[in-house]
């Protein structure tokens, strides 16, 4: 043999017995990464994690059968294994991308990304973890693993930085005091007229609920929730459909001088009536507000709020709310809901359970129009107090407390819908999507990793990461149970199509696994 030729056969036996065995029995290597997401439904996101030192799941779990109905929290869990081709939905974007910037998929075709070496040595790293002995599972805690094995997958390692992010989403103390100054004027004005003898609505008080509120709004004070509750004792809700959602309002008995009786329709107290009569006093009293240019918007079909639109001396946009206030024990429907016992403990969630409820006119869908004269349920109120105390130690984020990174990562989901919905706005795909369904998912993780060191601010990129893939699994089985309702599915087909969903699940894996460009595209 020639002696170069013998040389050169040697030494590839050498760097053939010298290569890391990465591949368990049966699997696969590491996968191409596209520059576009992966089709979405039927298309495995990566692997979730457990967030924090105690929290990461080293355990391989047997594969659902088709059709499965296993809940996103379980199978969030190998979310990772698979990657599908892209899908039909990689469509051309609008919207100019600076050149240095990688292209979006829905600017894209579906061309192959060159990743480099440093990507092929983490999918190598996250196969050897796997490859792992199961670790020992500690009750309530999860599986426990060193901090160091802790890695994100599925993206570049420092690719982006969260705490950046954050920083450019932190609202600014003289912003927050000049919108609020300005919000207060207004609610303070209609609340005044609102009350007065000759309104049907003067038992109405006011309840401040939404994003700022529960200090979780980002960007800017330029959008703010206010709800105007009403109490109406001796309320009779009747389920209306099956999600346990929506309801049509009765009173027990209806004495005289009730003054909702002229919103009676055939004994049900009709939400359109009453709406139609909150919109047009605030309408009407507005053109009263002094030193403040304040219009109303367009009423949305099947809303529940008026919007006001505060133009002058800045622009802000104020969502009204009438919603009617019950303090008799909860619906049926909610039973099983607001789990939170592992989470905030049982007493917590007793003396929640204990709050009153409240119903907005917000319309039931039937056929392809609405019911005009449901109500639906709302826990905004509740919300606000799972965020305040959102930690299963009473400290959590106090002052002398250890801090957390929950509220962070709802703040980055949140961000990330909202930079997708302003790309592609001109797309009728995101239309339906709302922060509302970001924190609904949000809970359940929390629900899911209940402890504090599973979200311990160190951890805050895999926490996001977790938080990601729990949402991409809840896109993908098209399943996003209401945290009070466990009967509403928010991801049900009557509630959002599926090719929306899927637009939105490719979106939302291009930007994973690229490093989340769209954080610095607006």
């Amino acid at each position: 043999m020639d002696p170069r030729r013998e040389n050169a056969t040697r030494r590839a036996s050498k760097a053939g017995a010298a290569a890391p065995k990465v591949l368990a029995q049966g699997e696969k290597g590491p996968r191409a990464e596209p520059s576009g997401p992966p089709a979405a439904l039927g298309a495995a996101g990566p692997k979730a994690q457990k967030c924090g030192p105690v929290g990461a799941s080293g355990s391989l779990r047997k594969k659902s059968a088709p059709g499965s109905t296993e809940r996103p929290q379980v199978r969030a869990r190998r979310v990772r294994a698979k990657k599908a081709p892209l899908g039909a939905e990689d469509v051309v974007e609008g919207l100019a991308v600076p050149a240095q910037k990688l292209a979006s998929p829905a600017a894209s075709g579906p061309h192959l990304l060159g990743t480099g070496s440093r990507r092929e040595r983490d999918a190598r790293a996250a196969q050897e973890q796997r490859d792992l002995p199961e670790p020992t599972e500690v009750s309530g805690l999860g599986p426990l693993l060193p901090a160091s094995s802790l890695r994100q997958k599925g993206a570049v390692p420092g690719a982006w930085k969260p705490r950046a992010v954050l920083e450019k989403l932190r609202l600014r103390r003289q912003e927050i005091s000049v919108a609020a100054e300005i919000v207060n004027r207004v609610v303070d004005h209609l609340l005044r007229r609102l009350q007065s003898c000759e309104s049907e609505f003067k038992g109405v008080s006011l309840l401040r609920t939404g994003s700022y509120y529960e200090h979780v709004k980002i960007s800017a004070p330029n959008e703010f929730d206010i709800m105007f509750k009403l109490e109406v004792p001796r309320i009779q809700p009747e389920e209306y459909g099956s999600s346990g959602a929506y309801y049509f309002v009765k009173f027990k008995r209806n004495p005289k001088g009730n003054p909702l009786s002229q919103f009676l329709e055939d004994e049900i107290l009709s939400a359109s009536k009453m709406l139609f009569k909150f919109r047009k006093i605030i309408k009407e009293e507005i053109k009263n507000i002094q030193d403040t240019d304040v219009i109303m918007q367009r009423k949305k079909r099947g809303s529940p709020a008026v919007t006001l639109l505060i133009r002058k001396p800045r622009e802000i946009s104020v969502d009204i709310i009438l919603a009617l206030e019950s303090k008799s024990s909860w619906p049926a429907s909610t039973q099983e809901g607001l789990p939170i016992s592992q989470w905030l403990g049982t007493k917590v969630k007793t003396n929640l359970r204990r709050q009153p409820f409240y119903l907005v006119p917000k319309h039931a869908k039937e056929g392809n129009g609405f019911q005009e004269e449901t109500w639906r349920l709302s826990f905004s109120h509740i919300e606000k107090d799972l965020l305040k105390s959102h930690g299963h130690s009473k400290t959590c984020c106090e002052t002398d407390g250890v801090k957390c990174c929950r509220k962070d990562c709802l703040k980055l989901m949140k961000y990330l819908l909202e930079q997708l919905k302003m790309k592609f706005g001109h797309r009728k795909e995101l239309d339906k999507f709302c922060s509302y369904h970001v924190k609904t998912a949000f809970f359940h993780v929390c629900t899911q990793d209940p402890q504090d060191s599973q979200w311990h601010t160190s951890n805050l990129e895999l926490c996001f990461d977790n938080c990601v893939t729990y949402f991409l699994e809840c896109l993908r089985i098209e399943q996003l149970k209401h945290y009070f309702i466990p009967g509403f599915n928010l991801f049900s087909r009557d509630q959002i199509d599926k090719i929306s969903k899927e637009f939105l699940s490719q979106q939302i894996e291009y930007e994973r696994n690229n490093g989340f460009p769209i954080f610095h595209e607006f």
